[in-house]
Parts: structure tokens; sequence; C-alpha cells
């Protein structure tokens, strides 16, 4: 096993290279906010809102957002739904009210998970082309494809309010996580 699993290919196919920038940029959020306390998963830069832990809740309701009710149609389920949240609302507030680190984690570490469980049984129906549920107005349903372009375009966003978030907490910065690393929390 390599020191940076997360490294997409040199040359690889399509798919190789869409889940390969998908899981380079997990890696990169996760090390952003990995291994803080409360304070450091709520501080705020400026007038901004967010926070490594609102980051952490709104991407895991993101991924299981995408992999469920986007990609298949279904409801959202466990664990959002004991959470009160319906999917409707993405306001960060949201995001951290009474949970732990180690629940900000949990929640972000298993939403991981069961979303490349799902993209990987998606691609095996149908790769990149196949049709998901969810649908333009006018009929027209987007492609697996775009949905993980899409789950790409969130985390490059994110990712980038996460640097900024963990270099006014503790000064960590770069573009990767350190070869060899593995989230501690």
């Amino acid at each position: 096993m390599t020191d940076t699993p997360w490294e997409p290919p040199p040359a690889g196919t399509e798919v190789e290279h869409l889940t390969g920038a998908l899981d380079r940029l997990r890696a990169t959020f996760r090390w952003k906010a990995d291994d803080l306390d409360a304070a450091g998963l709520t501080t705020r830069v400026g007038a901004s809102s967010l926070t490594l832990g609102g980051l952490l809740k709104h991407l895991a309701a993101c991924e299981d957002h995408l992999s469920t009710v986007r990609l298949g149609g279904g409801p959202l389920g466990a664990p959002w739904d004991a959470l009160g949240w319906d999917g409707r609302d993405w306001a960060f507030t949201f995001a951290t009210d009474g949970h732990t680190p180690a629940q900000l984690y949990g929640l972000w570490d298993g939403a991981v998970e069961r979303s490349r469980t799902r993209l990987a049984a998606a691609l095996a129906d149908g790769g990149l082309d196949r049709p998901v549920h969810l649908a333009w107005p006018d009929g027209r349903h987007l492609s697996l494809r775009r949905l993980v372009c899409d789950l790409i375009e969130e985390y490059g966003r994110h990712t980038g309010h996460a640097d900024l978030l963990r270099e006014a907490v503790d000064g960590r910065v770069g573009e990767d996580p350190p070869p060899g690393w593995r989230p501690v929390s």
C-alpha cells in the first residue's frame, strides 16, 4: 500500500481519475479538519459563520444526500432522520448544534464510507453514463458523471474554506496530507 493512498493515478480511466480526484479532496479536507477539540471545530474567521465542525457535518450531509436521494431516489434515512434533518435546510447553523467532536468526525467518516459503497455499486451498474434519479424539470435525468463532478465541486469549495479555518486554529497549512497520514480523530 502506498503512503499517499489519496493520490489519483498518474494515468488511468475516467472513473479512476474522477474518483481519485474526489478521494484526494476528501483526504485533504479530513486532514484539515482532523484532531481538533470543540474549540478548534467551532473557530470562525471574520464575519463568516463557517466552522470546521460545520463543514464536517455539511459535507457528510452532501455525501449522504447525493448517494441516496439524488442517485437512487431513496429517503435520506439514518442518521439524518434521527437528527431531525429532512434534507432541505442546508444552513451551517444546523451543523454543530449539540455534537461532540467525536460525533462530528464519526458522522463524516460514516457518510463517506456509505457514499463510496453506493457510488461503487452505481458504477458497476452502468458506469458514469448511467442516469440517476435526479432530473431537471423538463424530465432529463442527470448522469452519474454529473453527480460525481458536483461532489468534487462541493469539496473543492469547502476544502478551500477549511484551509483558511485550519490556519486560523493552529497554523496548519499545506495542499495535501503528509505521506503516511491517517486520521487521528
